[in-house]
């Protein structure tokens, strides 16, 4: 954990550069580990995006353990989607109308069909506290150097974290072998820091969900999905 204490109020208007398309789909289950399946089926459907520098594709996820149901540990495992899950994709502006014509389309992922339907625009977020489900860890470590490198990578891109909590390491399957990662929430960002993050993402495979980070209200919902 890294945590120091700072209040500070602002105004800041975002700007539209980069939003998240978020597609209805219909889809009973997938293995827990499919986003190398995932991004394999939409980049066929989109010739596009495997070139399209920062596009992401959000983690698909099914219900919550509040419902007393948990997510399985392996990753052949079925993960059972809801009817409110919803294909998340992270996109510059200039390719919201390509991403259109995924709408009405039918992908396999993994021998399990996947019906995308319509799309709607959803803006980046103000919220200052934001979560990012797999963070791909920069090589061997324990939690300490994740996060010094993490604190590295961040003043980078001029930003200084002042609240991080990480969870537990996950590995995400690809051709090349498993990816180690973890998940990270930011808190007391400034606006500009929370949006700039959101735009750019933070490390490595934002088409395997990596790196891409959303808004989150509640430190202790992060520690609740670690169990």
């Amino acid at each position: 954990m890294y945590w120091t204490e700072q209040t500070t109020s602002e105004t800041y208007r975002i700007t539209d550069d980069v939003v998240d398309v978020v597609f209805a789909i219909s889809c009973r289950c997938l293995p827990v580990d499919h986003a190398q399946a995932l991004r394999e089926g939409l980049q066929r459907a989109l010739p596009w995006l495997a070139a399209e520098e920062g596009a992401g594709i959000h983690p698909l996820h099914g219900a919550e353990s509040g419902n007393g149901w948990m997510r399985p540990d392996n990753p052949d495992d079925l993960l059972y989607l809801s009817r409110r899950t919803k294909l998340v994709l992270r996109l510059p502006k200039q390719r919201v109308a390509d991403a259109g014509v995924l709408s009405g389309r039918e992908i396999e992922i993994m021998g399990n069909r996947l019906a995308v339907g319509a799309s709607s625009i959803r803006p980046l977020s103000p919220i200052t506290t934001i979560f990012s489900r797999y963070v791909v860890m920069g090589g061997p470590g324990d939690e300490q150097v994740f996060v010094a490198d993490i604190v590295r990578q961040l003043g980078e891109m001029g930003i200084r974290p002042k609240k991080m909590l990480c969870g537990m390491e996950k590995a995400i399957a690809t051709p090349q072998g498993g990816l180690r990662a973890r998940s990270l929430m930011l808190a007391d960002l400034s606006v500009d820091e929370s949006v700039r993050l959101q735009q750019r993402g933070l490390g490595p495979e934002r088409q395997l969900g990596c790196g891409l980070f959303i808004p989150h209200k509640d430190v202790d919902e992060v520690r609740g999905t670690e169990r």
